[in-house]
């Protein structure tokens, strides 16, 4: 369902999924609450498909597509997909490389989980190990005939976010990639620049993904974009507290319909568990935007047991 065109440099609010299968129901609250946040704030919603790897699935995209207006929601403009601007994403990492800003590294996953590091460095931050290989050791490395990744040379340790529901949050800056050695542009890398590009002023997404904002935000400092307003919002969960996923059974609104569970009682529930409807109400997400309010929302995950 799309509404008018929105132009690069028009405020919004986004919503970018990885169309690697079917939205189940805590995908669908997360883009509810950013179409909230977005339409609330008289912000554009853009749409955006994160198709950049090769778990995309055959059709996944517009099933997703339909789904999310199947709940009330519409978007601005034509979707995005990523692979369609690797290009771009390729640019700029020539860009950064150009002014002395990125390196190669040559480390397995394994190598760096398994690499000494420094005290309080969480687990899976990057530890230097390429950052300073002599012209010589590049070489050898180079000789191995394993790609290698472009990482940013960060020259900072950690970077402070502002977050509507959890307020100031620093956390660490390593020398993460940008470039993955098989070609792909990284998450990191493109998500900044689709969102500066498009105009994208205001980022809501799971909780989940706080600890990555600082990496984004000091990139989009680096790169001399504005930083977004962040609101990461509580997740979904199933019976046990663990994060929703499609292995717990009828979760997406085409399996929860072979069990007889409308759309219908889907919003009704995320309603009900936004605050914004009560038992026995018809909700519908043109009525949650007349009384959305960001304070008011709950701040613990949501438990959905289908």
């Amino acid at each position: 369902m799309l509404r008018r065109t929105s132009l690069a440099g028009v405020p919004a609010g986004r919503y970018a999924p990885s169309p690697s299968g079917d939205l189940h129901v805590g995908n669908l609250r997360t883009a509810l609450l950013a179409w909230l946040f977005a339409r609330s704030t008289g912000r554009d919603f853009l749409m955006r498909m994160e198709d950049l790897d090769d778990r995309s699935a055959a059709g996944a995209d517009a099933r997703q597509l339909a789904d999310l207006a199947a709940i009330g929601l519409d978007w601005d403009g034509p979707v995005l997909y990523q692979s369609s601007r690797r290009s771009r994403y390729d640019a700029i990492v020539d860009s950064l490389t150009a002014a002395g800003r990125t390196f190669e590294c040559f480390c397995t996953r394994r190598e760096i989980l398994d690499a000494p590091r420094a005290p309080h460095s969480p687990e899976g931050a990057y530890p230097g190990t390429c950052l300073r290989l002599s012209p010589s050791q590049l070489d050898e490395k180079r000789a191995v005939g394993r790609p290698p990744a472009i990482r940013l040379r960060a020259d900072v340790g950690e970077f402070r976010v502002e977050d509507d529901l959890h307020g100031s949050y620093t956390g660490v800056v390593d020398d993460f990639v940008l470039r993955r050695g098989d070609g792909t542009p990284a998450y990191n890398l493109a998500v900044v620049v689709d969102d500066a590009e498009t105009g994208v002023d205001q980022v809501v997404r799971g909780d989940d993904l706080l600890s990555s904002a600082p990496r984004q935000a000091y990139l989009a400092t680096l790169l001399g974009f504005a930083v977004p307003t962040y609101a990461h919002v509580p997740l979904v969960v199933n019976a046990a507290g663990v994060r929703l996923s499609k292995r717990d059974g009828a979760v997406t609104l085409e399996d929860l319909a072979v069990q007889g569970v409308s759309t219908q009682y889907v919003v009704n529930a995320m309603a009900r568990s936004l605050g914004l409807a009560v038992e026995g109400e018809h909700a519908t997400a043109a009525a949650m935007l007349t009384h959305f309010d960001p304070a008011a929302l709950p701040r613990q995950p949501w438990v959905f047991c289908p």
